[in-house]
């Protein structure tokens, strides 16, 4: 039985399947995404959404989806799908699917009368290509198919609009068409594996709806061109190839490149392949750099989150390969003891005061992982400009205190990883000692000296830092009687709101904190702040605690971390809490991962999402499949397995 598999009483249940979303990504940067059902509900979605250099880089939805008709005696059934104004859903294909089955691709099976036609999507692991597999598996009567590709040639983050401006022209090629219709844009080349007639019908097709847009207040409304419509005969057992490309490819190839695209792939049939699936989607390989892409449908590359996500993404499922090329690739982009917090469209930000400490961190977890590897001798000088950095000073404030800690921020600048803004101002600003900085600096600092210490200048230079840390550290955080860390200080003031970024003290090779500390972090923070899908950014208790991540732009921001649940903070919850209980935390740690399994049939199924509710029954939000969620269950699920 697959294990991602949907029955007819749930596909034609719009409810149900438009709130499941299918995504599958290239390693060459391009993915295609939609709804079980096939129906679009966000302007994210499309059947080839691809990062254009002529566009510096950014994702562009070229073909937004494929409508297919099946006629027969004359008589059409178009198995398409479309939101217009009033809940209209024009045509109402979903009523002829009668199973998903996501195991490999994306299959579905259509029923129409004595007709079953079933449709393979198969996205090119290298080129932007998406080849999509229709069979006759059932007829009794000559069979004709029609395929209208709907057409959008714009960013993702924005909408088309029906115009005078777009080129209606298009060039034939073998087994089909070419079009373009801005400069700037590369030709869609359609084509299919056997001749087949074009008949060009261009319209537009108006005021197309996408329901994720409108709950989350922004524009939701698009025009889509559609060229005109290919006809062709079909035959009983017969399967024919629609590919869908950025250049013109050989027909004659189709189903070659089809079998030897599926046979790479990781079938979906168990809760961990459903993981390994999702991570490998986050792994890009362009112009020579290997990167992780933060999360899908709308995130780009983030340092943060590629240090964070790595040693799950890759050592966990053993790919050390991979993680040394991410690591040598981002390594390229450190500035001034900085790496970039975000990059979009090829412009950085590097407002990020723990990726670099998240860097070292890495390197540690690849260290375990290849025994074989000198650290020291391959990352000398990044990690001497990190420390040196933070000891002398750099952007945004980050500098170390005569006492060893690291302050960090600027007013109005977040750096840490809570760094949403709403309506321009910090949500959390979190300036001064942050708890998790200065953890990831003690930790940061032991570490390097043990990586360096043939080498005497350096030792001498540092050797003292790592009890001058400890000591402040103790000193600045820790309330005896709450028997918890602060979760930054400033000038004097600090803010004891019970918060998760103190679990990661507890989680770290080289902790400044007692065993008897890490028990009184991990008790609290499992008291008040763990949930069944990871750990609230903040404790229900506190008055700014907002339950529900929903709403528009400022509202989301406002609940983002005020209490939203965050899955990737699970990882140094379960690593600190099993090196305090041992097997005795082994029970609650097991339910905990097994409760995640649900989420491979709701919203991005066979992934983990970005966030969660605060509140029960803490329903997914943010991205439908979040690189450092995902990466943390890997890890999660192979220190279970090692305690066992």
């Amino acid at each position: 039985m697959t294990f991602l598999k949907f029955d007819k009483a749930e596909l034609v249940n719009l409810e149900y399947s438009l709130s499941r979303e299918a995504l599958r990504s290239n390693r060459a940067g391009s993915y295609a995404s939609t709804t079980i059902s096939g129906c679009n509900t966000r302007k994210y979605h499309g059947l080839l959404v691809c990062p254009l250099d002529s566009f510096e880089g950014e994702k562009h939805v070229l073909l937004s989806s494929l409508d297919v008709t099946i006629i027969q005696h004359e008589k059409e059934f178009n198995l398409g799908i479309h939101k217009y104004e009033g809940d209209l859903y024009v045509p109402r294909g979903h009523k002829y699917i009668r199973d998903f089955d996501a195991e490999k691709g994306s299959k579905i099976t259509y029923r129409v009368g004595g007709v079953v036609l079933t449709r393979e999507s198969m996205l090119v692991q290298q080129q932007e290509q998406i080849l999509i597999k229709f069979t006759l598996e059932e007829a009794h009567s000559d069979t004709l198919l029609r395929f209208s590709p709907f057409l959008a040639f714009r960013s993702i983050h924005k909408l088309s609009k029906a115009n005078l401006y777009a080129d209606r022209h298009y060039k034939p090629v073998e087994n089909g068409i070419s079009s373009c219709l801005y400069e700037g844009y590369p030709d869609l080349h359609m084509q299919f594996s056997k001749s087949v007639e074009f008949v060009p019908v261009p319209d537009w097709y108006h005021n197309v709806e996408y329901i994720e847009e409108q709950k989350r207040g922004y524009d939701f409304k698009e025009d889509l061109y559609v060229p005109g419509y290919f006809e062709l005969p079909i035959k009983k057992g017969e399967s024919i190839i629609f590919s869908a490309s950025t250049s013109p490819v050989l027909p004659g190839g189709f189903k070659r490149k089809f079998q030897s695209e599926s046979a790479l792939r990781t079938p979906k049939d168990s809760f961990r392949n459903c993981l390994i699936n999702a991570a490998e989607q986050f792994i890009v390989r362009k112009d020579k750099h290997t990167e992780v892409i933060a999360g899908f449908p709308w995130y780009g590359l983030r340092g943060r989150d590629t240090f964070l996500a790595l040693p799950g993404l890759t050592l966990s499922i053993g790919d050390v390969k991979s993680a040394k090329e991410i690591i040598d690739s981002m390594v390229k982009s450190l500035q001034n003891g900085l790496f970039p917090n975000l990059v979009c469209d090829q412009h950085e930000n590097y407002n990020s005061v723990d990726a670099p400490l998240w860097f070292i961190w890495a390197l540690q977890q690849l260290e375990k992982s290849d025994s074989a590897i000198d650290i020291w001798k391959s990352y000398k000088k990044p990690i001497l400009e990190i420390l040196n950095a933070f000891k002398n000073g750099t952007s945004f404030g980050i500098h170390m205190l005569d006492n060893g800690l690291i302050y960090a921020g600027e007013d109005g600048i977040p750096v840490t990883w809570m760094e949403a803004m709403a309506n321009g101002v910090p949500v959390t600003l979190r300036k001064g000692l942050v708890v998790e900085v200065n953890a990831l600096w003690y930790n940061a600092v032991c570490q390097v000296l043990k990586w360096g210490e043939k080498d005497k200048k350096f030792v001498s230079e540092w050797s003292e830092v790592p009890e001058m840390v400890k000591s402040a550290f103790i000193e600045n955080f820790w309330h005896a009687e709450k028997k918890y860390l602060a979760d930054y200080t400033d000038n004097g003031y600090k803010d004891f709101s019970v918060r998760p970024n103190q679990v990661i003290a507890t989680s770290l090779e080289f902790s400044p904190l007692s065993n008897e500390m890490k028990k009184g972090v991990l008790d609290i923070v499992r008291d008040e702040l763990l949930t069944p899908k990871g750990l609230r950014t903040l404790a229900p208790k506190n008055v700014a605690y907002k339950g529900v991540y929903a709403g528009d732009q400022t509202s989301r921001d406002m609940a983002y971390h005020q209490g939203s649940v965050w899955p990737w903070l699970l990882e140094h919850f379960v690593k600190g809490y099993l090196e305090v209980h041992k097997r005795s935390g082994i029970t609650l740690i097991k339910r905990v991962y097994s409760e995640f399994e649900d989420d491979m049939i709701y919203r991005g199924i066979g992934s983990i999402s970005e966030v969660y509710d605060g509140n029960p029954p803490h329903y997914p939000k943010g991205a439908i499949s979040q690189a450092t969620s995902v990466a943390a269950l890997l890890r999660v699920g192979e220190m279970i397995e090692n305690y066992q």
